[in-house]
């Protein structure tokens, strides 16, 4: 017959089995590398686990684990995809530019979990609040942008404004999660005629801008060529100031060699540049010396003969 104290020992027996079984089943648990844990005890995250291996804790109810990837994730923002091809544009994609223009954009953001505590337990669902802060940002940026802006150059900028909003308002929510990049897919109008008018007018700026780009080669190249002749007047011009300061100081020198021969004897200088000057002006004429105090007979004295005589001499002698 089973007595009380049996039936007590087997009671406590029992629920050192059952604390056994659970500990045996629950007092343990693995991380993997590409995984972290958060280590909860009575529903409050009281460590988070980076290290991979075999760890141990108390049984549930007392702690349990949650493991949580420390992966990057990509989430998908105004589209829907398969075989890495945009099949469909959610509602989300439809927006409105600081120009009043409507067209789809898409984004795509790589996130990772870096606060587990924060993103188990700030919010219910972190994943919608980052895709409605995604959203958000996105829809902040093209209204303050132009349709040109979105649509060609400036689609760099706004992928760093949105990443810039995205972490602030991340940094407010505070649902343990960071952004590691932000891409827009495609940004595009919404029908084809759109389309076609978005392309004329794309068309006829790129045209514009060809015709602006070679008025200013025409205009560099004239005035280089503008430039080139200023430069060669210049020179020519200095060329010919050099040579008439150069001829002036000979006309000088001469002029006070002549002032000296004339101040040493007057008047031979002067009927020396008498005769010269006569000769300059009058090459072809015969000069003569005439002796007018002579009365009866007019003695003279040719001079070209005499000058013709000592070349013809010399022109012999070299012969």
């Amino acid at each position: 017959m089973i007595t009380i104290k049996q039936m007590v020992v087997g009671f406590i027996s029992l629920i050192g089995i059952v604390i056994l079984g659970l500990f045996l089943v629950t007092g343990w648990y693995i991380v993997d590398e590409s995984e972290q844990a958060a280590l909860i005890t009575f529903g409050k995250v009281e460590q988070t686990i980076d290290e991979p291996g075999l760890k141990f804790k108390m049984p549930w109810p007392i702690q349990r684990v949650e493991i949580l990837s420390r992966g990057t994730f990509n989430l998908q923002v105004g589209y829907k995809e398969e075989d890495g091809e945009v099949v469909e544009f959610t509602n989300e994609a439809k927006m409105i530019t600081g120009d009043e223009n409507i067209l789809f954009a898409d984004l795509a953001v790589q996130w990772r979990i870096t606060n587990p505590e924060q993103y188990l337990y700030s919010t219910q669902d972190p994943k919608v609040v980052l895709y409605s802060a995604t959203s958000a940002s996105l829809r902040g940026v093209i209204g303050s942008s132009s349709v040109d802006e979105a649509l060609t150059d400036k689609r760099p900028e706004i992928e760093a404004a949105v990443f810039e909003n995205l972490v602030e308002l991340l940094e407010v929510y505070q649902i343990g999660i960071s952004i590691q990049d932000v891409k827009l897919q495609d940004v595009e109008l919404p029908t084809d005629e759109v389309r076609r008018a978005f392309t004329d007018v794309t068309d006829a700026r790129e045209e514009r801008l060809t015709k602006i780009n070679e008025a200013n080669k025409y205009r560099n190249q004239k005035k280089n060529e503008a430039e080139g002749e200023v430069d060669a007047i210049m020179s020519r011009a200095e060329g010919t100031r050099t040579e008439r300061i150069e001829h002036s100081r000979g006309d000088v020198a001469k002029f006070d060699a002549l002032y000296t021969e004339y101040l040493v004897n007057p008047e031979v200088t002067r009927q020396r540049l008498v005769l010269e000057t006569l000769e300059r002006v009058l090459p072809s004429t015969e000069i003569y010396i005439m002796d007018s105090n002579n009365n009866d007979t007019v003695s003279y004295l040719p001079i070209r003969p005499i000058e013709r005589k000592p070349e013809a001499a010399s022109e012999g002698g070299a012969n």
